[in-house]
């Protein structure tokens, strides 16, 4: 199996969705579909059960995504130290980000690459589903999140800034006249779900219920800003946001709302505890040097 199809196959195993696949990996939708077809022909078994609504593994897929991942993370992290090395580098950190204020952000990564030359430092957002796997199965060195993390085997490192939240509502919605709202006055209305989160890491976003005691209904579950755009937009939810979003994103069909009576939300760096390295450290330093954002 080549490198590729290796890629096809875990990123389809993680989408579970042909579609999705294939524009995170910026190939046809056939080249997926073939991709796995031959996967499963040299095999000699499916790999995946699909109807025409539906894609899942089979617990013959299941057991190869399990093993693949590691044969991969070892051919793509051999193949990143021979590129590293041509070009001087001893290692690479990779940051993955929640909060949308890369500029904001910058002062963090640039002193990091200042202070230390001989690392690369890549940053890429974050999606929303499962947000700390990306940490237990190497993606990812740090994440930049809220911490509300009640995870063991995680650390919760030094903060970044901390924010005041913004209501993200459609532009015809009752809500879109009003100058400011409430968490209680928010609640009248569906809010968004993110699926396989920890349910402490949601709930410290969006409360499961009101000052007064109301369950905040959460429909239909997203795993990235433009599925939150396309559900507010549609008046199908509304989201409560950091307030940099407002000035990050926007758009002419989203009024923004400050949102009153609602702790800011703040944002630390996190890192799985057994994976601390040099570089790890070297970032946290930075960061606890440089200080929090200003407000």
């Amino acid at each position: 199996m080549e490198l590729r199809d290796i890629e096809i196959f875990l990123t389809l195993a993680e989408e579970l969705h042909f579609g999705r696949t294939a524009e995170r990996l910026h190939v046809s939708v056939a080249r997926v579909s073939q991709a796995i077809k031959k996967q499963e022909r040299s095999i000699g078994a499916e790999l995946f059960a699909r109807d025409s609504r539906n894609v899942r593994l089979t617990p013959l897929g299941e057991a190869l995504r399990d093993d693949l991942r590691l044969v991969h993370l070892g051919l793509t992290q051999s193949l990143e130290r021979a590129r590293l090395a041509a070009r001087g580098k001893t290692g690479t950190l990779r940051v993955s980000l929640f909060p949308a204020n890369i500029q904001e952000l910058r002062r963090f990564f640039e002193t990091f690459r200042a202070r230390h030359p001989q690392w690369e430092l890549k940053v890429r957002m974050s999606d929303y589903a499962d947000p700390f796997a990306q940490l237990r199965n190497g993606e990812t060195d740090i994440l930049v999140t809220w911490p509300a993390v009640d995870e063991p085997d995680l650390t919760v490192g030094p903060m970044l800034f901390s924010e005041p939240r913004t209501l993200a509502v459609d532009w015809e919605h009752p809500l879109a006249r009003w100058s400011t709202v409430t968490l209680e006055e928010a609640s009248d209305f569906q809010h968004l779900g993110t699926g396989s989160a920890p349910d402490c890491w949601v709930d410290h976003y969006l409360p499961r219920t009101s000052p007064r005691g109301r369950l905040i209904e959460r429909g239909a579950d997203v795993n990235n800003i433009s599925d939150i755009f396309m559900a507010v937009g549609m008046q199908e939810a509304v989201c409560l946001f950091p307030a940099h979003v407002a000035r990050y994103y926007p758009r002419p069909d989203i009024t923004y709302l400050p949102v009153k009576g609602l702790e800011p939300l703040a944002y630390s760096l996190v890192w799985r505890t057994e994976s601390e390295n040099e570089m790890i450290r070297a970032f946290a330093r930075v960061v606890s040097d440089l200080g929090l954002l200003p407000d």
